[in-house]
């Protein structure tokens, strides 16, 4: 479940709690070209004011012209657009796009509140409906596990479910940190240099002094994390990439040229990594964007990323950049920075 659910939730809560009707609508199921994936979520007011989003527009104008029209749903139901290609296309669902949504009236704040305090320390909680008596529960979650519906029970996520290890807390791990949190990823920076500890200052994130190689062995990374090395200082950034090769990351790289990235394998070899194994290494980390400030550079590292983690082939590398086959396809790597 991504942040704007949660930014959903927060302004839901803001409005039951001043007297307010409020709906909140969850896509259950997807067919064909719907927009929107399984477990978005969107508020609805009894005023016809909307938070989030279930599809492209078309579908969010028909729920608010229900309650506008005087529609009041008592208990949770299902609703189902696009059943027909003519519904399909005056809803903005192509190629015959479907769309099955469940609509629940809010009853009370407590299992919201409970959500919102969890998250907040970046617990990743799941919450169950039950569609025939409207009851809630929240449950502890982990970060392998999805939306589900069984048809009677709804079971969605909250919180981050994947993880974002930075090793550095320079101005680049800053700008990362920040754009990283706005894509829902729990942030983790380490840095035992006293002059770049005291400067960290970011909320959201968590902060080590611990040596990095200690503190990834102590994390455990597993598929739902990424690490990324940006120090360029060889004692701290080495020693982090190797544990994390070792580990089940989906994403493990580090800042520098190409020239410095043949370098860096040089020196894992001496160590107990196998080839296959540093051959795991993204670097130089990125998309080839002609980035040059931190927050362009920034943005090609965490593009990268995301690509890998969805397993997408990448074509937007610099020519000679390490290309570590990921996911379901082959993942390349590589910001532009100069050798």
């Amino acid at each position: 479940m991504d942040s704007l659910d949660l930014q959903v939730l927060t302004e839901a809560r803001a409005w039951f709690a001043s007297g307010r009707q409020v709906w909140l609508v969850t896509v259950i199921e997807t067919w064909g070209s719907a927009p929107r994936p399984p477990g978005a979520l969107l508020a609805l007011r009894d005023d016809g004011l909307v938070v989030g989003s279930v599809s492209g527009g078309c579908v969010e104008d028909d729920l608010i012209a229900r309650v506008r029209e005087g529609e009041r749903v008592g208990k949770p139901s299902l609703v189902t657009y696009g059943v027909s290609k003519e519904e399909a296309a005056r809803f903005g669902l192509p190629c015959g796009g479907n769309l099955r949504l469940v609509q629940e009236p809010l009853q009370t704040l407590d299992w919201i509140d409970a959500i919102l305090e969890r998250t907040a320390r970046h617990e990743l909680v799941a919450r169950r409906l039950r569609l025939d008596t409207g009851r809630v529960t929240l449950e502890p979650a982990s970060r392998g596990e999805e939306f589900s519906f069984d048809g009677q029970t709804l079971r969605a996520l909250y919180g981050p479910r994947w993880r974002l290890v930075i090793i550095g807390a320079g101005q680049l791990s800053k700008v990362l940190a920040q754009m990283a949190l706005a894509l829902d990823f729990e942030v983790v920076c380490c840095d035992p240099r006293e002059e770049y500890h005291l400067s960290w200052d970011l909320p959201g994130t968590s902060f080590s002094k611990a040596m990095p190689d200690d503190l990834v062995a102590e994390l455990q990374l597993d598929p739902h994390s990424a690490l990324v090395a940006l120090t360029h200082d060889p004692k701290l950034d080495d020693m982090a990439l190797l544990e994390g090769l070792k580990s089940p990351a989906f994403y493990v790289g580090a800042l520098g040229s190409r020239g410095n990235t043949a370098k860096r394998k040089e020196r894992l070899a001496l160590f107990d990594l196998s080839p296959a194994e540093i051959d795991r290494l993204h670097g130089p980390i990125g998309l080839h964007l002609g980035a040059r400030t931190p927050a362009e550079i920034a943005v090609a590292i965490l593009a990268e990323v995301v690509a890998v983690r969805y397993g997408v082939e990448l074509v937007q590398k610099k020519d000679g950049s390490a290309m570590p086959l990921v996911g379901i396809g082959p993942g390349v790597c590589g910001v532009s920075q100069r050798p």
